[in-house]
């Protein structure tokens, strides 16, 4: 587990931790830096990897030398069930705030969030207040990310803050970039791609998932989920036509298709919506089914307005704020979910039985 906290002051990069409260009988030391911004210079960010830790098990630690502070997180389960908590689009709103309160209540094992973070948009200080307001849940189970056009800002080079503050592992899956990577936790392959950098297949990013895929084994990982900003299939007049969504569909579609992934989790549309399996524009049985959650609660507000009439590939669409949760009870089984702000944590707006495609002998290539 990578821990990362941000101080004013000078402080060891060091973390303290254990399996009971108080009795801190391990500690790592990891590394500090900064980054300029404008006028803005950060705090000292502070990044320490701790373990090897045990699965399903919660530790306790304290980070650098404030021994007032002490915090506790429970690691992900190392085989089924999993549950992942899946929000995009942010921001630090009340809405935002509603959205963290829902997801506190679910116990979710993992946070998987496709971009959009905190809406800085080149003002520095919106980094730290996220960083604060994110501190209650991304302080107890493990955050993982990947960029949206809000985390370009207008720096050179683009991502500057992002890329310092939040670090994703992406060397461990051969990436050369923060912007892209996957990982694999209790039999899901999750891979995050990003919207914002180059896509082609001449790229680097094209590339390293054509390696990453041809990787995944489905007999250790039976699930392959995808995280990216722009959605691929949208019926919202919001953010129709643009090269990341319509070209990256283009480029990369026919690579996630012979995969045989199972989901491709979007955000961007600040609104929530779900397709059936689809490829190509159609409906696919092996295709992945294509979930638009940019709904978390960002300040620029809903996108309501949809192209009429509702294509027959999309299944359910709805402009309310919310998050969903993917309950991945077996090898062939995952529950998805859709929770509104408007209604309690226990009230499902939108859900769905997943067959994984890996069981599916029809599919299997």
């Amino acid at each position: 587990m990578r821990i990362s906290w941000i101080t004013d002051d000078q402080t060891p990069a060091t973390v303290a931790y254990g399996t009971s409260p108080g009795d801190y009988a391990k500690s790592a030391t990891g590394t500090t830096s900064f980054y300029q911004f404008d006028v803005y210079k950060s705090g000292q960010i502070h990044e320490v990897v701790i373990g090897p830790l045990h699965p399903d098990t919660v530790y306790y630690y304290r980070c650098g030398g404030n021994s007032a502070r002490k915090f506790s997180f429970k690691t992900a389960p190392s085989a089924f069930p999993i549950k992942f908590a899946i929000v995009g689009d942010l921001g630090q709103t009340e809405h935002t705030n509603s959205t963290l309160q829902h997801i506190s209540e679910s116990n979710y094992d993992m946070l998987l969030l496709p971009g959009d973070l905190s809406y800085a948009d080149s003002w520095q200080p919106r980094w730290d207040s996220f960083g604060q307001m994110m501190e209650p849940l991304a302080s107890r189970r493990p955050w993982m990310v990947t960029q949206g056009n809000h985390e370009v800002e207008i720096s050179t080079p683009p991502f500057t803050a992002y890329n310092a503050r939040w670090r994703m592992p992406f060397e461990d899956s051969g990436s050369t970039s923060n912007l892209y990577y996957s990982f694999s936790v209790a039999g899901v392959h999750v891979v995050m791609l990003g919207s914002y950098t180059d896509f082609d297949p001449s790229s680097a990013q094209y590339k390293w998932l054509q390696s990453d895929l041809a990787q995944v084994d489905r007999t250790k990982t039976p699930w392959l989920v995808v995280l990216i900003h722009a959605p691929w299939y949208n019926t919202n007049k919001a953010h129709q036509g643009e090269t990341e969504s319509v070209d990256m569909k283009k480029y990369m579609e026919s690579l996630l298709y012979n995969a045989r992934a199972d989901v491709v989790f979007t955000g961007h549309v600040h609104a929530y919506e779900r397709f059936t399996r689809v490829y190509e524009d159609q409906a696919d049985d092996c295709g992945p089914i294509h979930i638009t959650v940019g709904d978390g609660g960002n300040r620029e507000g809903l996108a309501t307005k949809y192209i009429d009439p509702q294509l027959e590939i999309s299944i359910f669409r709805e402009a309310s704020f919310g998050h969903g949760e993917l309950e991945v009870v077996n090898a062939t089984h995952a529950l998805w979910t859709w929770h509104r702000n408007d209604d309690g944590e226990d009230v499902v707006s939108d859900s769905l039985w997943i067959k994984s495609i890996s069981s599916v002998d029809s599919c299997k290539v």
